[in-house]
């Protein structure tokens, strides 16, 4: 038997959906992100680890947190294919371990539920550009 296939998000609820989830972060709460997830969802960042569950989600959102407290997300675009979406972002803020400022642009793949609530993440930024703008990496002055 075919499967079926996924039913179109409609715009309206893609949109509400990127906002909440915009908001979620905003918030400053890691429960706040996690309940942008489905109870058995997760995200894999950068091929890293699995952060399973709600909970795994929510320490994930902790780490950024703790690492950038001062944290805002903004939602730089959406689109949609079935139940699958692309969640393009970037985050400022100051990095908590050199006093840094940051600017970090990313996207996150997502598989949806019925619910709109998000059962599989993916999600990618310049690991690289990031260290080097805490101070971590090589700069670009380094030869």
């Amino acid at each position: 038997m075919a499967q079926e296939a996924p039913k179109p998000i409609a715009a309206s609820a893609l949109d509400a959906l990127a906002t909440r989830y915009t908001a979620a972060w905003n918030s400053g709460s890691p429960e706040a992100v996690a309940a942008c997830y489905a109870p058995d969802g997760g995200i894999v960042i950068n091929r890293g680890q699995l952060w399973d569950g709600r909970a795994g989600v929510a320490a994930m959102a902790a780490g950024f947190y703790a690492d950038v407290p001062d944290l805002t997300l903004a939602c730089d675009g959406v689109r949609a294919a079935g139940d699958h979406v692309v969640y393009l972002w970037t985050f400022t803020g100051t990095h908590a371990g050199s006093g840094r400022p940051l600017h970090v642009v990313g996207w996150e793949e997502w598989d949806l539920d019925a619910d709109l609530q998000v059962t599989a993440s993916r999600g990618w930024f310049d690991a690289a550009d990031y260290a080097r703008q805490t101070g971590a990496g090589p700069t670009d002055e380094a030869s």
